[in-house]
């Protein structure tokens, strides 16, 4: 219920500062085009274009923040936060296609088949409005992203400075124009568009590496390593492995632990080492920890070696035969545990203690024992030992 509960969470944050968002580059996006035509800009009519885009951002992160908070179900067990990255993804293709569109008008009106537009100071007010509006809008979204750590939403901040940063090509443009550089305004379109097309790339880029499950950096996760290095009983890690899913890390380990400690104290480890790593690292929204009782990257375990069924009728074949040469003939050890190790089967049984008088010779027939099992079964090493 906690996951559920902050994602529910984190989507009200993002509806609010992108409904923000969007009533500024609503307003924005008619100013431009309308004073775009009025000032004869095509510079600023290419930016009112790019608001445009910004207003279908700010609608795609709406919808996408909205369907990747639902909760995990049994068609999705992990969740629908790639839906963030799909989004983000389509997004990116939209800004690429206005960024294209922007740069052959204008390259097209600088080859001389239409006309160089001539604006005035009134495309010089909108612009610089649009910087100052912008880059606000730009601030107070990227705080929100870094306070959810969403790249959905620090991706829509950086879209909205992109087009603080246009805004400013405008009014180089304008004013090279207005200096009697007529070219000057549509080389600001073009301009615009480069930037567009920048930050497409840059979205866009970020969203195929999740949906192919591109790792964390390497400075991350060697942050990882060393926090799981220093659970106490860890003696190694390999095979870490990490993926974005949304606002969200996901995280596959093999941990290396001593091979004699038993299977609880090794799922306590783990468990630990989930604790630790998840108090850490915020984002961390799954965690599997496999425990290895070696490092099987340097010593691979045989798939063959036999499992306790066997082996347990292999020594119950050699105690229940005569002439065992011990005391344990035709015994039944109390408990018997197994070590996979190296390659091999290491035995401990267990025996209930002798008689006093029985145990004169209990280390010499504890030998005879152990060296008989690890003749007729698959043992390769067997320790005895005693329960009174």
């Amino acid at each position: 219920m906690e996951t559920v509960s902050k994602a529910a969470a984190d989507y009200r944050i993002i509806r609010k500062v992108t409904v923000l968002s969007g009533f500024v580059d609503g307003v924005l996006a008619v100013a431009k085009l309308i004073g775009g035509m009025a000032a004869q800009s095509q510079a600023l009519i290419a930016d009112g274009i790019h608001s445009i885009s910004d207003l279908v951002t700010d609608l795609l992160v709406i919808i996408a923040a909205r369907h990747a908070s639902h909760e995990a179900d049994s068609a999705h067990p992990y969740g629908h936060g790639r839906i963030q990255a799909i989004a983000t993804a389509v997004l990116a293709v939209l800004l690429a296609l206005v960024a294209l569109g922007v740069t052959w008008d204008a390259v097209t009106r600088l080859r001389g088949d239409g006309d160089l537009l001539s604006p005035g100071w009134m495309a010089l007010v909108i612009a610089g409005i649009s910087v100052v509006a912008k880059e606000a809008v730009y601030q107070y979204t990227n705080r929100a992203a870094k306070a959810l750590d969403s790249s959905l939403l620090r991706a829509n901040a950086w879209h909205s400075r992109t087009d603080a940063l246009s805004s400013l090509i405008v009014i180089a443009g304008v004013l090279g124009v207005m200096l009697g550089l007529a070219w000057a305004d549509a080389v600001g379109a073009i301009g615009v568009a480069l930037i567009i097309l920048h930050a497409a790339f840059q979205i866009g880029r970020e969203a195929f590496d999740e949906l192919i499950d591109a790792g964390l950096d390497e400075d991350t996760l060697a942050m990882m390593r060393n926090t799981i290095l220093g659970v106490p009983g860890v003696i190694g890690v390999h095979e870490l492995r990490t993926r974005r899913m949304g606002s969200q890390l996901l995280a596959d380990m093999h941990i290396h632990v001593d091979p004699l400690i038993s299977v609880s104290e090794g799922h306590a480890i783990g468990d630990q080492v989930m604790h630790v790593l998840g108090r850490k690292f915020r984002r961390l929204g799954d965690i599997v920890v496999h425990i290895d009782p070696e490092d099987d990257l340097v010593t691979p375990g045989p798939i063959d070696l036999p499992l306790r069924p066997d082996i347990e009728r292999a020594l119950r074949k050699v105690l229940t035969r005569g002439g065992v040469g011990s005391e344990h003939a035709g015994e039944t050890y109390l408990d018997l545990l197994l070590h996979y190790v190296g390659g091999s089967v290491i035995g401990e049984l267990t025996f209930q203690l002798p008689a006093p008088e029985q145990r004169s010779d209990l280390g010499e027939q504890s030998r005879i024992l152990s060296e008989r099992l690890i003749e007729q079964t698959p043992l390769s090493e067997v320790k005895i030992l005693y329960r009174g």
